[in-house]
């Protein structure tokens, strides 16, 4: 009988020590998820807020001159880094067009080519229009300086240079005109 118990004890040992396990697998992921329930997963922070924004020198798309980010001080700079094959991106166009349409000139609007080929943008653009100009970025080198990790991304930068907000994510009239605040570009 003694030999029964020891038997009938083992299955429920094992059986506690797999629950303890899980809850000590499972507990930390569940806290994770509802200490970030709140948060707006468009606001993801970066290093470069608050600073001065990397330089750059890209050819537009059209041709002519280089542009420069140092070129551009003076004035706020919106810098949407886009591509053709982006579906957000794509969402994203209309509002950026419009809100560089409506802004003028108190708000200069850059979109970066991130990883597209010339002839998709050209394409794209002849069926969709644009007010702003696109910047080719070879070998992704700006893209890299900003620290990019997909498309679409959007930094607002103030007209002394300085990085004031990023948005990961299409942007819609209601978030542009938020960020644009955020960074004291109001509209």
């Amino acid at each position: 009988m003694s030999q029964a118990k020891a038997v009938e004890r083992k299955p429920r040992t094992l059986n506690q020590r797999v629950l303890l396990l899980a809850l000590l697998v499972v507990a930390p992921l569940v806290a994770v998820l509802l200490l970030n329930l709140g948060r707006n997963p468009h606001l993801i922070g970066s290093p470069l807020v608050g600073r001065a924004a990397p330089d750059f020198t890209l050819q537009p798309l059209d041709g002519g001159a280089p542009v420069t980010l140092a070129s551009l001080r003076g004035r706020p700079v919106v810098l949407n880094f886009w591509a053709t094959w982006c579906m957000p991106c794509l969402e994203e166009h209309p509002t950026l067009v419009s809100a560089a349409r409506s802004l003028g000139e108190r708000v200069r609007f850059i979109g970066v080519i991130y990883e597209d080929s010339e002839e998709q943008v050209r394409g794209f653009l002849a069926r969709r229009g644009s007010s702003y100009p696109s910047l080719l970025d070879p070998g992704s080198r700006t893209a890299i300086a900003f620290g990019i990790f997909g498309v679409p991304e959007t930094y607002f930068i103030d007209a002394e240079g300085k990085i004031a907000a990023k948005h990961v994510g299409p942007l819609d009239p209601a978030s542009l005109e938020a960020r644009l605040r955020q960074a004291g570009l109001a509209p």
